[in-house]
């Protein structure tokens, strides 16, 4: 990506995205019982409260570079003082996230699916606003930690009252800590062998599927 402009508009886009994924979760874990979120001054938009130093600087490598991965700062919330219980709420603080994004997603397509005149440039952020809140939706629901799509797939497992839905969830937690190690494989498989790209093969079909529900492609 050598286009100065689209640089921009891309990290812009990256930052309101992450700000408003990061603020969902914060709200999220507010409103289900956990006061932390709002003690560290994460129910904010403002993207300061949101960017980790390190994850931000990614960003900025990811959209150089074409390829890597960016982050915010998680938001710190404790799942035992959750409602109804510390799975689901997890789950539900979880999915808030990734739903953010479609959500703003939505948003930036309406005018773009109506066709409204708008500038040049604006109408091109809009599509990039589009494609990375899809993209990162998306990303982030593959259930594998420390995505979110773990987390709520947790918080599916324990909205059934059986014996396998618990014997799911225990196994989940034993291969926890290997997610991250796992996660970081795939992308580097992708990264090195840019041919054979395992979360590009898995992420495609939504991806594509939901830009063409929103923007009518």
């Amino acid at each position: 990506m050598s286009d100065p402009l689209t640089i921009v508009m891309y990290l812009l886009a990256l930052v309101v995205s992450l700000s408003v994924h990061e603020f969902a979760h914060a709200w999220s874990a507010y409103e289900l019982g956990d006061m932390g979120p709002r003690d560290d001054g994460r129910l904010t938009l403002n993207p300061i409260a949101h960017l980790d130093p390190m994850g931000t600087v990614m960003l900025l490598f990811m959209v150089l570079a074409g390829w890597g991965i960016g982050w915010g700062k998680p938001v710190r919330v404790n799942p035992y003082n959750l409602r109804p219980n510390p799975r689901l709420g997890m789950g539900l603080t979880s999915v808030a996230g990734p739903f953010s994004n479609l959500v703003l997603a939505a948003l930036a397509a309406i005018p773009l699916r109506l066709e409204w005149a708008m500038p040049g440039l604006l109408g091109t952020f809009l599509i990039v606003l589009v494609i990375v809140n899809v993209s990162l939706a998306v990303f982030n629901l593959i259930p594998l930690p420390p995505l979110d799509g773990f987390s709520v797939l947790q918080g599916l497992l324990a909205t059934f009252r059986t014996r396998w839905a618990y014997e799911w969830g225990r196994k989940l937690d034993s291969v926890a800590n290997y997610g991250p190690v796992l996660l970081l494989g795939l992308l580097a498989i992708g990264w090195f062998l840019p041919g054979i790209s395992p979360i590009g093969w898995l992420l495609s079909g939504p991806v594509d599927g939901l830009m063409g529900l929103l923007l009518g492609w």
